[in-house]
């Protein structure tokens, strides 16, 4: 599925076909570990879904990407490196260079203090990632530099979009893309890549990023990324009790 012209949807990432480079974000590795400190027991299968889940996306694009893009927030703990970090985030860099010829990492909120993990594999750390004319962002904050001011796309995470569809007595959350203007830009909101939640329900949750406003939000059109494919919804506006099965 296309989003806009040479910028194609594939599950949870896009593609960006003149670079040929694929973008990811939010994956939030170490989100088990901090939910098992805070008392809540959960099972550590995020690390092994999570490749799991981009090994279809390599195989359903058909040939290695030149460039990875992880677009904010790779690890969860805002304050530390916690043991499940450091481990797996080396890990999943291998992984990705298995895949891939070049890794650019681009900050997010929670990725204060990622650069020992990063420079252990020598992988540089960006506020901002340019390509053409397109600025990926992780959407926490506005960068003020002269790639983002001239660009006319941008791509933003940090929001982990998702929406409830409703059929009868059944609700169901699903991760989706947004796809907007915002000063005179297309902007793009990419889904959480994280295995272990879905998301935050954009009909009903508050918006944190400087990007996004409630209101511009409805204008805004939707994909929803569904079990088998992405379906296009039209305008959030739109949207009514409906089913994608």
């Amino acid at each position: 599925m296309r989003i806009l012209p040479k910028i194609r949807i594939i599950d949870l990432a896009l593609y960006l076909e003149e670079s040929g480079t694929l973008i990811i974000g939010d994956v939030h590795l170490g989100f088990e570990e901090s939910m098992n400190k805070m008392g809540v027991l959960i099972p550590r299968f995020q690390f092994k879904d999570t490749l799991s889940r981009l090994e279809k996306i390599f195989n359903d694009l058909g040939k290695e990407p030149d460039a990875v893009v992880i677009n904010g927030d790779l690890k969860h703990e805002f304050g530390e490196i916690s043991d499940q970090e450091w481990r797996e985030i080396l890990k999943f860099i291998d992984f990705l260079l298995i895949h891939s010829k070049k890794i650019i990492i681009v900050k997010g909120n929670h990725d204060v203090i990622l650069y020992p993990v990063a420079r252990k594999k020598n992988i540089e750390i960006h506020e901002t990632h340019f390509i053409n004319n397109i600025c990926i962002s992780h959407g926490h904050t506005i960068p003020k530099n002269l790639d983002f001011e001239k660009s006319e796309i941008i791509i933003i995470g940090d929001e982990h979009p998702a929406v409830t569809l409703k059929e009868g007595g059944r609700a169901e959350l699903y991760k989706c893309f947004l796809k907007g203007e915002w000063k005179g830009k297309k902007i793009i909101v990419m889904p959480s890549f994280n295995q272990v939640t879905v998301g935050k329900d954009i009909l009903k949750e508050q918006f944190l990023s400087p990007f996004i406003q409630r209101n511009a939000v409805y204008g805004y059109e939707i994909y929803i990324v569904g079990s088998d494919r992405v379906y296009d919804f039209g305008k959030v506006k739109n949207l009514r009790n409906v089913s994608i099965t």
